[in-house]
């Protein structure tokens, strides 16, 4: 198995890494940039169809609805009628998980990668030549330059206060949080509506479809937070990166959705 994720995994995004570290004049940080851009369009096909599968549960939100009411006391007949209405239109309400394990599975390779290989000491460029394809392999010596800006790549994106006993979060893991959340609030509208309607029966029950796109609404980014203080800000970065262009992709498929409320409010769109 370690055979495998090396193979597919681990050894390709290593090598990425350093490709683009040397032809972008050895900046790590633009480097990761260039290469989450680079997994990002790779990954257009798998993301692509979960978004849309996304937009097809809000379109169904009205009709969820109305079952609720038709089975307000009969959770088993509801159910059942819920995973007819989806089978019917082939929707998956478990879609939008997809795209988040695929990030997870990346995040873990590119963790090892900065952990294992591109951590600062004596035998990194060692480590590195292990894995590094012939026309990649560096020369002893060689030092990775891990400064971009003001972070340190291969160090978490924290700072201390004077009196605190706690590191707070940094500049681009609040960002990386902060787009996540506004990706998933993204595809809210129908659901927040749903809840709505759950909330008017005698059980105020929500469907499956409502719970997991609620929870997944606050715990991915609480998540990004919660294990971003130990994650090398190079990660974090890309993160925030992959984020981002998640972010753009769901707008030319669902538009503002949920974030619209508030852009109206701050007066940036028009009702």
């Amino acid at each position: 198995m370690s055979q495998i994720w090396n193979l597919f995994l681990y050894h390709p995004l290593v090598n990425a890494l350093i490709f683009f570290y040397q032809f972008l004049f050895h900046n790590l940080g633009w480097a990761i940039i260039i290469l989450t851009m680079v997994i990002r369009a790779i990954l257009i096909p798998l993301t692509m169809p979960s978004l849309k599968a996304a937009k097809k549960m809000k379109e169904l939100a009205p009709e969820i609805a109305k079952l609720k009411k038709k089975y307000v006391n009969d959770k088993q007949q509801f159910a059942k009628a819920q995973l007819e209405l989806y089978r019917q239109h082939g929707a998956n309400p478990a879609a939008g998980c997809l795209p988040q394990i695929v990030q997870l599975i990346i995040l873990i390779a590119l963790y090892q990668a900065f952990i294992h290989v591109l951590k600062a000491d004596g035998d990194v460029i060692a480590r590195l030549n292990q894995v590094l394809y012939p026309s990649l392999k560096l020369t002893e010596g060689t030092v990775i330059n891990t400064q971009f800006f003001w972070l340190n790549l291969a160090k978490p994106d924290v700072f201390r206060l004077p009196g605190l006993s706690f590191p707070l979060p940094g500049f681009f893991l609040i960002l990386a949080a902060l787009v996540q959340f506004i990706s998933s609030k993204m595809m809210q509208p129908a659901v927040a509506k749903a809840q709505k309607e759950a909330e008017k029966t005698e059980t105020k029950s929500d469907d499956m479809a409502t719970t997991m796109q609620s929870q997944m609404l606050y715990l991915f980014p609480l998540m990004t937070i919660f294990i971003g203080y130990s994650f090398p800000s190079g990660l974090i970065l890309y993160w925030f990166i992959f984020s981002f262009f998640t972010a753009i992709q769901q707008y030319f498929v669902s538009g503002w959705g949920g974030v619209e409320p508030w852009l109206i409010k701050l007066k940036l769109l028009k009702k």
